[in-house]
């Protein structure tokens, strides 16, 4: 990932988290993306389960800032809200395709074949567990809980969901404990 972008825009890493807002713009943006990239990225990845499609939503999330030319006043906000509406559109696009798709040809095109036998078995229950005890939940409470996982900020949060900062906290703790009931609810099913 971070090797593809650097040939791109031919740039250099820098130290801090947010760009000088004097530099060159293509040099906020390279600060901005050697700063959010990853943790931008392990957002999308556990929102969408899918590595490379978390991977090719927060480069395409970048390439918009940069075709934007100016840097919003909360850069890190503006780019979880266009990941997430890219997300959205990606999810829209592949529920049509399936729905087109007859249930064999469907089965035959999900997934690589796992890494290892002994890998897979160890973590697969628990990672259906968790995601299928996240999709019982909203949206809102899905990307507020791994929004606020990834270690975003209540502000953050805020304003990629477009929320009241003052509400987060007790949003983020009902979002917790619907993932705690939910969780417990599957896991103790026969």
């Amino acid at each position: 990932m971070l090797p593809v972008w650097r040939m791109i825009w031919n740039t250099q890493e820098e130290d801090s988290a947010l760009p000088e807002r004097n530099a060159p713009f293509r040099a906020q943006v390279a600060t901005l993306f050697e700063a959010h990239f990853e943790r931008l990225y392990r957002y999308m990845n556990r929102l969408s389960g899918e590595p490379d499609l978390a991977t090719d939503l927060v480069q395409e999330a970048f390439v918009k800032l940069y075709q934007r030319g100016t840097l919003p006043d909360e850069p890190e906000a503006w780019l979880i809200s266009v990941a997430m509406n890219l997300f959205r559109n990606e999810k829209g696009k592949r529920s049509r395709r399936l729905r087109l798709l007859t249930p064999e040809r469907g089965a035959q095109s999900l997934g690589d074949p796992p890494s290892s036998p002994e890998e897979e078995a160890m973590s697969e229950d628990s990672r259906r567990g968790v995601r299928a005890a996240l999709e019982r939940l909203s949206e809102r409470d899905q990307q507020m809980l791994l929004l606020h996982g990834e270690g975003y900020r209540y502000r953050e949060i805020a304003l990629a969901l477009r929320m009241n900062e003052a509400s987060v906290g007790t949003l983020l703790a009902r979002a917790r404990r619907a993932f705690r009931e939910a969780y417990e609810e599957l896991t103790s099913a026969p």
